[in-house]
């Protein structure tokens, strides 16, 4: 049985899980995809729940995310972003959120191996 992997971008607000965008199989995450189809996706799901909400961004410093023509798109769209350490391999977006919330579902609970 052969397995086929999607690779997919997922963002997170402050209360959880906002969407989940795939990428067509073996693509890798370019500016172009991620200006054009990922973040008007993101946004989108943002402003269902409250369209006065400013919208404030965390991003890596991936190639995808921080080219001149992403920074331009995120400007035109009037979206802030806050800063991320460029040596903090420690330190990423993911943290914030989903590792907290996998934790806290964990917690009290007891593992044993066999």
């Amino acid at each position: 049985m052969s397995r086929t992997r999607q690779k997919c971008q997922k963002h997170f607000q402050a209360n959880g899980h906002v969407v989940t965008v795939p990428l067509d199989n073996r693509k890798t995450i370019h500016s172009e995809w991620y200006k054009t189809i990922c973040l008007p996706e993101v946004f989108e799901e943002i402003r269902k729940d409250n369209r006065q909400s400013r919208i404030i961004l965390h991003h890596d410093d991936a190639n995808c995310r921080t080219s001149a023509e992403t920074t331009r798109f995120l400007e035109g769209q009037k979206i802030e972003l806050t800063g991320h350490p460029p040596y903090g391999p420690d330190l990423a977006p993911n943290d914030f959120y989903l590792f907290t919330s996998v934790k806290n579902k964990l917690r009290g609970q007891r593992f044993w191996s066999l």
